[in-house]
């Protein structure tokens, strides 16, 4: 079973994560309060517990998903190629997945190696775009639709 387990924002740039058990989520700005959650392509990220996991076993480190960044963090499934351009349903949200997060230099600032423990096989969680407002609850089921 799919499910949403981490809920993350960022309220200034480059400032610390902050986590909450829900969030309202707007077409106009991403996770609510989330720095860089205006309109477009990479409006919100969400990551993998199953591929964070082999970036932490990977560098014999047991970080915190919030050292990606991401916004939002769901078990069960472990995100590739083949899932862009379709839709990941969280509660009531549906999200729309446009691409790879790709890591970058901050990574490897927060921790060696983890930029490029992160770059094969899509570990850096995706891109996504918002296509409705709703509120979203750790533990919400996700499910993953063409």
């Amino acid at each position: 079973m799919k499910k949403l387990i981490g809920i993350g924002f960022k309220p200034i740039k480059q400032g610390p994560m902050t986590l909450v058990e829900s969030a309202n989520v707007t077409q106009t700005h991403g996770v609510e309060q989330d720095f860089f959650g205006r309109p477009g392509k990479r409006q919100i990220t969400v990551m993998s517990k199953d591929q964070w996991q082999l970036v932490c076993a990977e560098l014999d480190s047991p970080l915190p998903w919030t050292t990606r960044r991401a916004n939002l963090l769901i078990e069960g499934h472990c995100f590739c190629a083949a899932d862009q351009g379709k839709l990941l349903r969280i509660g009531k949200l549906t999200l729309e997945i446009t691409g790879e997060t790709d890591p970058c230099k901050k990574m490897e600032i927060a921790h060696a190696g983890l930029e490029a423990a992160l770059t094969p096989d899509w570990r850096g969680g995706v891109t996504c775009r918002v296509l409705n407002d709703a509120i979203i609850n750790k533990g919400d089921l996700v499910q993953l639709l063409s």
